[in-house]
């Protein structure tokens, strides 16, 4: 089965998104409210940033208190992100995310983001 066979059973594309500028605070809201575990950090929506997840900020906030909700996400996102295309194949994927230990992987053709994929949906 290949990424794209996952994608289209998902159904929509869209992958909610989070400017960098905004705050940790804002994004928890959104994660809160879409009852969503990550954002793709993202300045237009399609070039990938970042990503940002709740277990990102609980750990943030259980090393250095609340205080850290005020700063950007651009501060607390992880930058090395790891990938996949939409012709891959989703037993690849997986391994990805086995080895770099992470469930959420945005879905790009070149440098646009077409889709993101959790762990939840590859096995």
């Amino acid at each position: 089965m290949t990424v794209a066979k996952i994608l289209q059973s998902k159904g929509s594309g869209d992958v909610v998104t989070i400017d960098p500028e905004k705050t940790v605070a804002d994004a928890a809201s959104i994660l809160s409210e879409k009852r969503i575990g990550s954002l793709v950090v993202s300045s237009d929506g399609e070039t990938v940033t970042g990503i940002l997840s709740e277990r990102d900020i609980v750990r943030e906030i259980g090393r250095r208190g609340p205080g850290c909700l005020a700063e950007t996400v651009a501060e607390m996102m992880t930058k090395e992100i790891v990938t996949c295309t939409k012709d891959e194949k989703a037993d690849l994927a997986l391994a990805k995310m086995t080895k770099g230990r992470f469930r959420h992987m945005p879905v790009v053709d070149g440098d646009k983001m077409v889709g993101l994929i959790t762990l939840g949906d590859v096995v």
